[in-house]
């Protein structure tokens, strides 16, 4: 899959660190939700489309305007 957006939480440190994903392969979406940097903890969330994979993105961001776009 296919990365089509990433933000993360502005936080460096290992513990706070905390990213989103949405991805496709151009039919299915999901989103992941990631604690902890690379290594750490992630959740993936199959979705049934664009928008759909959108609100859940921002859902797991708590509408907080800290979060910063990464260009994937």
């Amino acid at each position: 899959m296919k990365t089509e957006r990433h933000w993360w939480n502005g936080n460096r440190t290992v513990r706070g660190r905390r990213d989103v994903y949405i991805r496709t392969d151009g039919e299915s979406w999901e989103v992941e939700a990631r604690a902890g940097g690379d290594a750490g903890r992630s959740k993936i969330y199959p979705c049934p489309g664009r928008q759909s994979a959108e609100i859940l993105a921002r859902a797991w961001m708590d509408g907080q305007s800290r979060w910063q776009v990464m260009t994937p």
